[in-house]
């Protein structure tokens, strides 16, 4: 399969889904906690975990944030240029929602910036915290969710942030570790 070809497939398969979930109606508990999410996903919640860290994580406190920190803003460089580079549109400019009125933050949606940081986090905490990790990766998949359920992003533009932040908090919990 050529990369047109696979990009097309993907393309398809992301409108389909966009298509059914801009059509859901949700039960309010799921926007509830979708709203929710996304909200904490703008950085709150991350700058909160971070300063609950700092206050009670012990000695691994400072490369955990360290982690944390360099994963996130490298990520936030990443999606910024990205988004720029692929311009491609917002579920919510291609269709209404029929139950999210959220305004997105700017007109791009690939990938998608809200999971990379809530990927970069998580999985940088983790390492540091293993016994934080299914709260962690339970609030990073609920803020990778939200953007699909919120008509914000695509279901490749998530998965492909996941895996941005992922690579990142890799690689910015080695180099915490290896600065010793």
């Amino acid at each position: 399969m050529t990369l047109a070809a696979t990009l097309t497939f993907i393309s398809d398969r992301d409108h389909t889904l966009m298509r059914r979930v801009n059509r859901w109606q949700a039960p309010r508990w799921i926007r509830v906690w979708m709203l929710a999410a996304t909200r904490g996903g703008d950085g709150w919640l991350w700058c909160a975990m971070g300063l609950l860290t700092l206050l009670l994580g012990g000695g691994r406190r400072f490369p955990a944030i360290g982690a944390a920190t360099l994963a996130a803003g490298a990520g936030i460089a990443a999606f910024l240029h990205l988004k720029k580079a692929t311009g491609r549109q917002r579920p919510c400019a291609l269709e209404p929602h029929c139950w999210a009125t959220l305004l997105p933050p700017d007109q791009f949606s690939f990938p998608s910036g809200h999971t990379i940081s809530a990927f970069a986090v998580a999985v940088s905490l983790s390492v540091f915290y293993p016994e934080l990790a299914a709260g962690l990766f339970f609030c990073a998949l609920s803020v990778a969710a939200s953007r699909i359920l919120l008509g914000m992003h695509f279901l490749s533009d998530v998965l492909a942030g996941a895996a941005i932040g992922t690579a990142l908090a890799g690689g910015s919990t080695w180099l915490m570790r290896w600065l010793g």
